[in-house]
């Protein structure tokens, strides 16, 4: 399988407040990510709100640069070209957004929608782009008579399926999907992964899913990275985490996941407590003010990376604890 995306120790910074008498802030809002995304492949990234989910998604589609690190979209250096060049660039990496309801422009109809990247991008006249756009709607699951309707004529389920099909326009290489079935009914959740998972089969796509619910992360990732505070703590294969976690919080999310498991308490409590301040982040571990086997180690040394079992944990006591 070939390599279509690979990140290496990405890091986006933000400064914010200051004034006359005051400095300015820094946010970390990603701080050192890496990954290798691969043809068909799903890497599922996942954490609680504010730990830096959604700013990885727009870096890796290039809606924003990276402060430091490097981007790799089918082995071209994103930092090294010039904007011309990253607009050809990012054709290949597509979006999936959150709310389906606000998504869609809803003044005009799935056929405008979906012919409107075509167009955009002077791809074949208007008779191909409404033939492209309708044979999209086959692979989507919506039917023909509903080319001329607009958004709010659509549920939920069918709105996001009108996402998917926007995204794939283009023949992208890499969907990102920001939390494509959170704002869905359960019962629909299932039918919107199944056909994404069909539609990777069938585009040869790779995802980079982002999504704060493990039992979605379950049924369609290959890889999991797990994010706290902007940094990485955990990534592995979809059955190491599950079957072992090892980093404190990656039990935590997963003892906070609803299961029929009679074993699903082993982890540990779900996690209490909040964040720590993005503009006074602690000297140490990020997650010692939570976590229930934190030592003055802990508050004084900041884990790095290391493998771990198979996978790359950053914990001083992984494995052990």
């Amino acid at each position: 399988m070939s390599v279509l995306m690979q990140a290496e120790d990405l890091r986006r910074y933000y400064q914010v407040g200051g004034g006359l008498f005051v400095p300015r802030a820094v946010v970390k809002a990603v701080d050192g990510v890496s990954f290798t995304l691969r043809t068909g492949e799903t890497l599922a990234v996942v954490g609680e709100s504010g730990c830096g989910k959604s700013t990885l998604a727009r870096m890796v589609t290039l809606m924003e640069l990276p402060s430091s690190g490097e981007l790799f979209i089918e082995g071209e250096a994103t930092s090294q070209q010039n904007e011309a060049e990253r607009r050809r660039l990012r054709l290949n990496v597509q979006m999936v957004f959150q709310n389906p309801y606000g998504s869609l422009n809803p003044r005009k109809t799935v056929g405008a929608i979906l012919e409107e990247p075509l167009a955009l991008n002077h791809r074949g006249n208007r008779a191909e782009r409404v033939a492209t756009a309708r044979a999209m709607m086959d692979r989507v699951g919506l039917r023909q008579d509903q080319y001329g309707r607009y958004p709010h004529m659509f549920s939920g389920g069918q709105r996001q399926r009108i996402a998917i099909a926007r995204a794939l326009m283009l023949n992208p290489r890499v969907v990102v999907a920001d939390e494509p079935v959170s704002a869905l009914d359960v019962s629909i959740q299932a039918q919107v992964l199944n056909l994404m998972m069909d539609l990777q089969d069938e585009f040869k796509l790779a995802y980079l899913f982002i999504s704060h619910d493990l039992s979605v992360v379950r049924h369609i990732a290959r890889e999991v990275l797990v994010l706290y505070c902007g940094r990485p703590v955990e990534h592995g294969t979809k059955a190491g985490i599950f079957e072992n976690p090892l980093h404190p919080y990656t039990r935590a999310l997963l003892a906070a996941t609803p299961s029929v498991d009679p074993l699903h308490s082993k982890h540990t409590a779900a996690v209490k407590g909040e964040l720590p301040s993005p503009l006074n982040p602690p000297a140490g571990c990020a997650f010692a003010s939570r976590c229930p086997h934190a030592t003055d180690r802990c508050t004084a040394e900041r884990p790095e990376w290391r493998e771990v079992e198979g996978r790359l944990v950053a914990c001083h006591f992984a494995g052990s604890v």
